[in-house]
């Protein structure tokens, strides 16, 4: 029997293919966020958003998502993730959704972007909304 023997550097590729896909999907499956510093920073893949908290306009929850075009992103099972248009301003949205039949964070910030957030968890999300809502609160007092 002949066998052929596969050289290193092939074995060394396909290691590292499975590694970055992997942490592609660990990167994608939840949005990563963190409120530090003054900013919330957002997470989901390839998809992040820094937003000073001081900027925020507006903290709303919505049941269902507006009517938009996807500019780029994806959507996957009960996920939806990506920058759209919306159809009415053509303004950029970003969303960073998990769970779609859960009610979702719309966040405004400079005037007209928005942000739709939600977590698997809702009371993760309601937590997330009763901070920014807190701050959003405090930020207001103190203009006045």
């Amino acid at each position: 029997m002949n066998k052929k023997k596969r050289h290193w550097l092939w074995n060394v590729l396909i290691v590292f293919t499975l590694i970055v896909c992997i942490l592609a999907f660990i990167e994608h499956y939840k949005n990563w966020h963190k409120i530090e510093d003054g900013e919330l920073k957002i997470l989901s893949g390839i998809y992040y958003q820094a937003i000073p908290v001081s900027e925020i306009d507006s903290v709303e929850f919505v049941d269902k998502l507006p009517q938009m075009k996807r500019s780029s992103g994806f959507s996957w099972s009960a996920k939806e993730k990506g920058v759209f248009k919306d159809s009415l301003t053509q303004a950029k949205v970003y969303v960073f959704v998990d769970d779609l039949r859960q009610r979702k964070i719309r966040l405004v910030h400079h005037d007209s972007l928005k942000i739709f957030l939600n977590f698997k968890d809702s009371l993760q999300t309601h937590d997330v909304y009763n901070l920014l809502n807190t701050e959003l609160m405090a930020n207001l007092e103190n203009q006045n």
